[in-house]
């Protein structure tokens, strides 16, 4: 579990290198996707936003004949609101907008397409549970957009007041008509109502108006009537008792006992025993639905129970049944005498009773007659007061005014998708060009791929040691790869070192000079030689003319000591190109180039030999075959691995002797793997460090001067710094 957790570690670190190493690509993203999007946002057309609120009020024509708010109320529904929030944007409306404002003119589209446009900027919106609407209309001038939202609020008032005077209008001549018709026909009832009174010679004293008659007064005895109700109590005493004896008689059982007992009988038993009876049945039911069995004692003395109460209960019910035929036929019989007494009186009466039913009849029409004409009278009045102060069809909440900002596009918010947009991309086209990138990038690839230990990681921007002033913790860097070449040759004797890389640019000149001038400084015997006879540099580091040098020695009769030169530096020598030659390969791959190296190797405890980039020229191939050992410098991340192959391959190739790489120009503070490799850019102090011993003069007329030859054993000197 804990090496999953270091490897999750480890990952979670590479993601935040590759940020680290690839920021640059990053910050240049995001800030280009950032700058487009604020010239996308600044080549956006800019719209203004202008609002205007209103309550749309009810409209009486809802229900013309309602005489209170509450009742419009109650008529008003939601479909109604949702037809007139879409007459807001209908094409009835907007088209008067259009003509209005000449919208059509100005914008120079024909009728149709500025209709078709001015549906396009406007928004309308309904708050809920209210009558209020409200008109956006978005435009790219702010004062078109406020000009057109209130004229679409007015055109719609406009189009609801039109409505409403055209239905006064149709109301007025319809009531007005009505009232015609009614007061025609309360005449010929009034006149139908007298013929009657007069006819039958009925005189009605109640009547006040005068020229009528309201009401009718008879004069015949009311045995006739008590005589009509005392039958009528009998019959429906009969119909009640013959239904309770056919409700009774249709049904059985516990239906039979039920329904007698829902009846208001007069049976002590059925009232007494009915309850005890349902409370048995519900008691037996529960204990079955709580898990009793049938054979139960409690279940079996509920059921004798049960059955013995039935039984009684049938009995009773029999004896009530019994009971109400007797009943009806009591109450049959005393019916009978009583109707041939109500048939005696019925004869006296009939003839008055058919001239006060025509009466009434006449009276009653009469009454209708003359209020259904008042009602009529009164909508009238009512309709007048409408014309007169017609009713505001909208009550206006908020006028359009023009907005100081544009609210589209949103510019924050479009600018903080752009940078985010661009910090995306940047991460994954950082993520990407890492995943593209098959150059060197750590310790592991070199010894992964190559197969050679790492020798050194050099730090970035490391300078020339010899001319820095003080003590300076990037020497110890140099320090490193002096010790693990001392520890990795096969012996003392395999002293002739070649630095070469893979292409121009990558520090191996710059990395010899300071080794030399480091393993000098820890008492060797140095001697730099100056082989890159393509563009040779070593010369630059000590401002020494290089018109004498190798080619010199190896093209003429000169002696070793004429073109070796002491540097200022204690125990460095430094051997100069010379002139440089037209076939460089064809003079190092010579006899003299080997017995040179011969010859110094015995002079010097350490021969470092620079070359030209190997995979550009043949001549560090020739120079890694003709030393012991050959070191490669590999810039940190700048040649794929495929080239670093063919480094390794073109030297072992021509039978040399790989000794390892140095990793040059590394950003130790930016890859944090390396960190641990350079822990001395902290721990080294010039208080704990050796004083650097001073520079030795040199000859004043720039003679070369002769090395004395190396002892046996000075690997190292007693003045060495580790």
């Amino acid at each position: 579990m804990r090496e999953q957790l270091n490897e999750s570690k480890m990952h979670a670190l590479d993601y935040w290198q590759v940020i680290r190493n690839r920021w640059g690509v990053i910050l240049l993203t995001f800030f280009l996707i950032a700058l487009a999007s604020l010239v996308i946002i600044a080549l956006l057309d800019k719209k203004y936003q202008s609002t205007t609120r209103f309550r749309v009020l009810l409209s009486s024509a809802i229900d013309p004949f309602q005489t209170n708010e509450i009742s419009n109320r109650s008529a008003y529904s939601g479909n109604w609101l949702e037809t007139e929030f879409k007459t807001v944007t209908a094409h009835e409306t907007l088209s008067l907008v259009i003509k209005k404002l000449n919208l059509d003119q100005t914008w120079g589209l024909t009728f149709d397409e500025a209709l078709t446009k001015l549906e396009r900027m406007i928004e309308t919106e309904t708050e809920r549970g209210t009558e209020i609407m409200t008109v956006i209309v978005s435009s790219v001038r702010r004062d078109e957009a406020a000009a057109i939202a209130n004229e679409v609020r007015e055109a719609y008032d406009a189009q609801r007041q039109e409505i409403e005077a055209e239905r006064i209008r149709r109301l007025t001549q319809t009531l007005d008509s009505k009232i015609k018709s009614s007061e025609n026909e309360l005449e010929a009832a009034r006149i139908v109502m007298n013929e009657v009174a007069r006819k039958h010679g009925i005189v009605d004293n109640s009547y006040q108006g005068g020229g009528g008659l309201t009401a009718v007064v008879t004069t015949k005895p009311e045995e006739y009537s008590d005589s009509l109700r005392s039958q009528g109590v009998l019959e429906q005493q009969v119909i009640r008792l013959k239904s309770q004896l056919e409700s009774l008689i249709k049904l059985e059982g516990d239906q039979l006992i039920a329904n007698a007992a829902s009846l208001d009988v007069q049976n002590d038993t059925i009232k007494a025993l009915y309850p005890e009876y349902q409370k048995s049945v519900i008691e037996e039911s529960r204990l079955l639905n709580s898990g009793f069995g049938k054979n139960h004692p409690k279940i079996r003395g509920l059921r004798e129970s049960i059955v013995t109460t039935r039984k009684t209960l049938e009995t009773a019910v029999a004896g009530f049944k019994d009971s109400l035929k007797v009943q009806i036929s009591q109450a049959e019989q005393t019916l009978a005498k009583g109707q041939e007494l109500t048939d005696t009186k019925k004869l006296s009466t009939v003839e008055d009773r058919a001239k006060q039913s025509e009466y009434a009849t006449a009276k009653t029409t009469f009454e209708m007659q003359r209020q259904l004409l008042q009602q009529v009278k009164e909508h009238s009045m009512k309709t007048a007061v409408d014309k007169e102060v017609p009713r505001k069809p909208i009550e206006v909440l908020q006028v359009a005014t023009p907005e100081p900002r544009p609210s589209k596009p949103n510019m924050m918010l479009l600018f903080s998708i752009g940078a985010g947009l661009g910090l995306v991309l940047g991460l994954l086209l950082a993520f990407f060009l890492e995943y593209l990138d098959t150059s060197v990038k750590s310790l592991d690839d070199v010894e992964r791929y190559l197969g050679v230990p790492v020798l050194a990681v050099i730090p970035k921007d490391v300078g020339v040691l010899h001319k820095q002033s003080g003590l300076s913790p990037d020497a110890e860097a140099y320090r490193i790869l002096r010790t693990n070449i001392e520890f990795n040759r096969r012996s003392a004797d395999a002293n002739a070192i070649t630095i070469v890389s893979g292409g121009a640019g990558e520090g191996k000149s710059t990395t010899l000079v300071n080794l030399a001038y480091i393993c000098a400084q820890g008492g060797y015997n140095t001697l730099m030689i100056d082989g890159d006879l393509r563009r040779p540099k070593l010369h630059t580091f000590f401002d020494i003319n290089n018109s004498v040098g190798l080619t010199n020695y190896l093209t003429t009769a000169l002696m070793l000591e004429d073109v070796i030169l002491q540097t200022p530096i204690e125990n460095l020598y430094f051997m100069p190109s010379g002139i440089l030659p037209a076939d460089a390969a064809g003079i190092l791959n010579s006899r003299r180039m080997s017995e040179l190296i011969a010859d110094v190797k015995n002079r010097f405890d350490l021969v470092l030999i620079d070359s030209p980039p190997i995979l550009g020229v043949s001549d560090a191939s020739v120079l890694a075959s003709e030393v012991d050992l050959t070191i490669i410098v590999i810039q940190h991340r700048k040649l794929p691995r495929s080239m670093l192959l063919r480094v390794k391959q073109a030297i072992e190739n021509v039978g040399g002797n790989l000794l390892g790489v140095v990793l040059n120009n590394v950003d130790v503070r930016s890859d944090s793997q390396y960190q641990y490799y350079t822990s001395y850019y902290t721990y080294y102090s010039p208080t704990n460090a050796e004083a650097r011993k001073p520079r030795a003069a040199a000859p004043a007329n720039g003679a070369p001067q002769r090395p004395a030859p190396a002892k046996a054993g000075a690997g190292r000197g007693e003045n060495e710094d580790y």
